[in-house]
C-alpha cells in the first residue's frame, strides 16, 4: 500500500497557510493576533513567514480560550501574567512541548485514482467523505493528504481480507470515538494532577515551567505505552472468544443439522 502514496518531509516549521489548516484557524485570524501581540511574529526567510510548533501550539490555546468565551483582552493578559512569572525560553520550550506532534509518521499525498487501487476497487463519494470526515484523508486540490499513511494501510488491509470499505470506515469512526474519550480522560486526570502540583499563586512560574514542559514530553511514550499494553491484553481476550462464538454457531448448526436427519 506505500507503494501508493508519496511521502512529504517531516513538518516542524510552516508557512502561514499550512500553520492555519493545522491549527483550525484563518490566515486573517493569524495576522489578527500578531496585531493584538497574542502571537510572536515568525522567523522571515526572504519575505517567507516560517511559523513554529510553539506558534501552533500557542494558536491552540487561544482557540481553546476563545470557545470558553474569553475576550483578547483576558487572554492577552493571562499571557503577560505568564510570560512575567517565567523566561521566555521556557515558556517557548513548553508551548513547543504541547504543541509538538504526537506521532512521528510523515504525512503523504494520494489521489483519487490511487485511492481506489489502494482499497482495490472504486471508492463512492459518500465513502470518501466519510473518510474526509473521519480525519483520514483531507482534501488538498487534486488530491488528498494522509495524516496517517499506518492508519490508511490499516484499513486497506481489512478490506483486503474481506471487509467491506463501508464496514471498515463505520469501525473506524466508533474506535476514533472510544481512543478520543480515553485521551480526554487521560489528558484531563494528567493535567489536575501534574498542574496542581507546580501552581504557585495558580500560576506556573520559573522552574516549574521548565518542569511541566519535561513531563508533557515524557507523557507522550508513556500513554503510548499505556494503550499498547492494554489492547494487547484485550485483544487476546477478545479474539478468541470471538472465535469460540462462531464455532459454537457452527455447532450449534451442525448439531440441529443430525437432529433433522436423524427425525
Amino acid at each position: 500500500m506505500t507503494g501508493h502514496l508519496r511521502k512529504v518531509d517531516a513538518m516542524g516549521e510552516y508557512r502561514i497557510d499550512e500553520l492555519a489548516r493545522l491549527a483550525g484557524a484563518t490566515v486573517r485570524n493569524i495576522r489578527v493576533y500578531q496585531d493584538r501581540g497574542l502571537l510572536a511574529p515568525p522567523r522571515r526567510d526572504g519575505r517567507v513567514g516560517i511559523y513554529t510548533d510553539a506558534h501552533l501550539a500557542r494558536l491552540r490555546l487561544i482557540g481553546q480560550l476563545l470557545k470558553r468565551g474569553y475576550t483578547f483582552a483576558n487572554i492577552g493578559e493571562l499571557l503577560a501574567v505568564w510570560e512575567r512569572g517565567g523566561d521566555i525560553t521556557e515558556i517557548l520550550d513548553l508551548e513547543s512541548a504541547v504543541g509538538l506532534p504526537w506521532s512521528d509518521e510523515i504525512p503523504a499525498y494520494v489521489t483519487a485514482t490511487r485511492l481506489a487501487e489502494v482499497f482495490g476497487g472504486a471508492v463512492s463519494p459518500d465513502e470518501v467523505a466519510q473518510a474526509v470526515e473521519l480525519g483520514l484523508i483531507e482534501p488538498d486540490g487534486a488530491r488528498y493528504r494522509v495524516p496517517s499513511p499506518r492508519l490508511l494501510s490499516a484499513g486497506a488491509e481489512l478490506v483486503s481480507a474481506g471487509m467491506p470499505l463501508r464496514a471498515v470506515l463505520d469501525m473506524a469512526g466508533r474506535l476514533r470515538a472510544h481512543v478520543d474519550a480515553a485521551a480526554g480522560e487521560l489528558a484531563g486526570t494528567v493535567t489536575r494532577h501534574v498542574l496542581a502540583a507546580h501552581l504557585r499563586d495558580g500560576m506556573l512560574q520559573g522552574e516549574d515551567i521548565a518542569e511541566v514542559a519535561a513531563i508533557t514530553r515524557r507523557l507522550r511514550p508513556l500513554a503510548q505505552a499505556a494503550v499498547d499494553a492494554m489492547l494487547a491484553h484485550s485483544m487476546s481476550q477478545r479474539v478468541p472468544e470471538a472465535l469460540g462464538d462462531h464455532f459454537a454457531q457452527v455447532l450449534d448448526h451442525l448439531q440441529q443439522d443430525k437432529a433433522a436427519t436423524s427425525a
